[in-house]
């Protein structure tokens, strides 16, 4: 067993050099390698995007970041206010895109709403919908639940079938895909690059969309844990509305916080968990630095682990069938990876 504790200081970093070593890494990436401008980094309102598009601006200046604010007719007002006072405090210029004629005119919606009238009949355009993630944590396998709300504010939840599940998934990804093809517009305009915004959670835990939101030239946060997100914000300086703020999903029509639909627990405790498993703590020094049971904390791991296998194949480049084709460089493998991969 490791013998230092396990409490919630392992994961303080030194935010003035960890932001000065990114800020320098995205230079040297950006210009030297890449050879490009500068960057775009789409603004959601949230911590991630935020602290992003703050370092961008302290790597290249303010002149050479582009903002974006990709709202949809299920995007939180809030968010988008939030994205626009980072944007003005940052110095940025920034363009606001409403996707919402795209995503109707491909199907989001209705390809959506389809699957969920096969579980509740009833569900019409005014009513709202999220999915919860259940039973990892009680001893059964992972499975979601519906719920949608009524206007009149009734609200009913059913654990949803495997194919009425994967469509709307797939449709709500939509959103994530058609947001970062406007992303690579903008970059291909100015000779830029795709900032990716994934933190450590989400990176290692798959928690992003294939061709989606996991899809960008650089991804300067995915070695931090969201505790230190959270803390590089401050550091930044950033609203505090930002540093304060709960992490949600932001796709779905009804508030829906990341610990419902993904992660199971608060981000600081599966931040925590997360790096017990990596540093080969035993799930009872877990349990006990939670102030969980045992077989809670085991559960916890076997979820970590779940979800890597299960993201595997998000991280997966395409397979060539034969010998990388002439004038392709062929890709540098290692045997540990890079916190920027």
């Amino acid at each position: 067993m490791p013998s230092q504790p396990l409490d919630a200081s392992v994961l303080t970093i030194d935010c003035p050099e960890e932001a000065e070593r990114i800020v320098t890494r995205l230079r040297d990436v950006i210009g030297r390698q890449f050879r490009r401008r500068g960057a775009v980094v789409a603004l959601s309102g949230g911590v991630d995007s935020s602290v992003c598009g703050a370092l961008a601006a302290l790597a290249l200046g303010p002149s050479k970041v582009f903002g974006l604010l990709l709202p949809e007719r299920e995007t939180s007002p809030r968010a988008m206010e939030l994205g626009r006072r980072v944007a003005q405090q940052l110095g940025i210029e920034y363009q606001t895109h409403d996707l919402t004629p795209v995503l109707e005119a491909i199907g989001c919606y209705d390809q959506r709403d389809e699957a969920i009238r096969r579980v509740f009949p009833e569900y019409r355009k005014d009513w709202k919908n999220k999915l919860v993630i259940a039973g990892g944590l009680s001893g059964q396998f992972n499975f979601f639940k519906l719920v949608v709300q009524a206007p009149d504010g009734r609200t009913f939840g059913e654990r949803i079938p495997h194919f009425e599940y994967l469509q709307i998934v797939a449709a709500q990804n939509y959103k994530q895909r058609i947001r970062k093809t406007v992303e690579y517009y903008h970059a291909d305009r100015l000779n830029y690059v795709v900032v990716g915004t994934p933190n450590r959670l989400e990176y290692d835990q798959g928690f992003f969309v294939k061709n989606g939101d996991g899809s960008a030239d650089v991804k300067p946060i995915a070695h931090l844990y969201k505790t230190q997100v959270y803390a590089m914000a401050r550091h930044l300086g950033l609203p505090d509305e930002i540093c304060a703020s709960r992490p949600t999903s932001d796709t779905y029509s009804l508030p829906q916080g990341q610990d419902e639909f993904f992660f199971a627990l608060p981000y600081d405790q599966v931040d925590l968990a997360l790096w017990a498993y990596d540093h080969q703590f035993p799930h009872a020094a877990l349990a006990y630095a939670l102030g969980v049971s045992g077989e809670l904390a085991e559960r916890v791991y076997r979820d970590i682990e779940a979800k890597r296998r299960a993201g595997a194949y998000l991280h997966t480049p395409p397979v060539l069938f034969d010998t990388t084709p002439p004038g392709v460089a062929a890709p540098i493998l290692s045997a540990k990876r890079s916190p920027y991969d």
